[in-house]
């Protein structure tokens, strides 16, 4: 394709990507839906482009876009929002984790014969729900503010949950040893001294910041600060990936932190990043999110009929699996329409869609086979979601048959069973 041709269509994909973000504010279909079809088209329906003309780019993209949604998902896990819907979120997001981790992973590992590691590791990277997508949505849905609070929550969370135990698990995938104690132990001190360096990389850049602030045309240097740390954590063999979660969350917590030791080598206190910064980080995200999805979309083997059709079967058991987590789960008194929204909303995206391609980038068995199944439950999921969500919200035959079950499964768990939910 002519440079020229391909500097055009940079700058259409991006008005493009804007229009479906107003199209999923109106119509309520998922801009990333959208993205990955217009990757199908261009990738396996025409193979104008294909994957592997991104040579070893496409790889580092896949990396650059992990440590930006991590840094940026750090930034929005402010400790007191954690507090307050602990309760509520935690059950959720940790049962809907654990339910789906073990049903996929001994799926994977009996039936599709993956490593048993492999096996859990594709579990947990399809453990949690997109965040790209659940919390335009949720801002759209008439359900209680609680309600809304809950699903947008467990989506940050959940995105951090699949991301720390998808590494931990790929760590033994790196250690000779067959020693249980010493693996547990090699992955478990990885983790620690990669959250350590990105805390005091935190409290560190933190100090300086109003020294860089001083300069021009320094607004990039904090994401770019992200990039040594995670640089030097992969060096030394921590896990640079939880260096940078660990720096954005510090970051955005930073006043709870003591920092007297480190006063008599900076002297300025400790500060946050300001709103112009946090919204540039969006942007790019947003523009990360963009070019990714449709990356996804060439990735997608059309004419590998087993990874879609397994694909399609993991989604259906995925949303199956959710109507019990759901009444499990939450106990105080919903509406059936929300604890309906709840049970369908369970997209997969973009943390899932990073973590797949990392098993075959480290050439693990089976690396492949992940990353298409990982991919074709991505589309899936979100259009299960697109489709269930209006009917649910339209038709009474719909909610009456989720209601029925999620009802079933409240009467059969909850202790006070004389107070039904409404």
């Amino acid at each position: 394709m002519d440079n020229a041709l391909i500097i055009v269509f940079v700058g259409l994909i991006v008005f493009v990507s804007h229009l479906f973000t107003g199209i999923f504010e109106r119509k309520r279909i998922p801009d990333v839906l959208l993205l990955m079809i217009i990757g199908l088209i261009l990738g396996p329906v025409l193979r104008v482009v294909s994957p592997d003309d991104f040579g070893i780019a496409g790889p580092m993209f896949t990396t650059i876009t992990l440590v930006i949604i991590l840094f940026e998902g750090g930034l929005a896990l402010r400790f007191d929002t954690l507090k307050k819907a602990f309760r509520g979120t935690s059950a959720l997001t940790v049962t809907n984790f654990i339910a789906t981790t073990t049903v996929i992973g001994v799926l994977g590992w009996l039936v599709f014969r993956l490593n048993p590691v492999a096996a859990f590791m594709l579990g947990a990277i399809l453990g949690g729900t997109s965040s790209a997508v659940v919390i335009p949505m949720v801002q759209l849905l008439r359900v209680h503010e609680d309600t809304k609070t809950t699903l947008v929550l467990e989506s940050a969370i959940s995105d951090v949950l699949c991301i720390v135990v998808a590494l931990a698990l790929l760590e033994t995938f790196q250690v000779d040893e067959v020693r249980v104690g010493f693996v547990v132990w090699k992955i478990i001190s990885s983790f620690i001294f990669a959250a350590a360096m990105g805390w005091l990389g935190a409290l560190v850049w933190s100090m300086l910041l109003n020294r860089v602030r001083t300069i021009r045309n320094t607004i990039f240097t904090t994401p770019a600060f992200v990039f040594i740390l995670y640089g030097i954590a992969e060096i030394f063999g921590f896990s640079g990936a939880i260096s940078a979660l660990a720096f954005g969350i510090t970051l955005a917590n930073i006043e709870i932190f003591n920092v007297s030791f480190l006063k008599k080598i900076v002297a300025n206190k400790p500060i946050s990043l300001n709103e112009t910064e946090r919204v540039f980080f969006g942007e790019i995200v947003f523009l990360l999110k963009t070019f990714f999805f449709i990356y996804i979309g060439l990735s997608i083997e059309l004419n590998n009929i087993w990874a879609i059709l397994f694909g399609l079967l993991i989604s259906i058991i995925i949303y199956f699996i959710r109507i019990p987590v759901v009444s499990i789960s939450i106990r105080r008194p919903l509406p059936t329409i929300d604890l309906t929204i709840m049970s369908v909303l369970v997209p997969k995206g973009l943390a899932a869609a990073v973590l797949a391609s990392i098993p075959l980038q480290q050439g693990i068995e089976g690396g492949e086979f992940i990353r298409d199944i990982t991919y074709a439950v991505i589309l899936i999921s979100i259009v299960f979601s697109s489709v269930l969500v209006p009917l649910v919200e339209k038709s009474g035959y719909v909610r009456g048959i989720y209601g029925l079950m999620i009802r079933k499964g409240v009467f059969f768990w909850r202790r006070d069973k004389d107070k039904p939910v409404p």
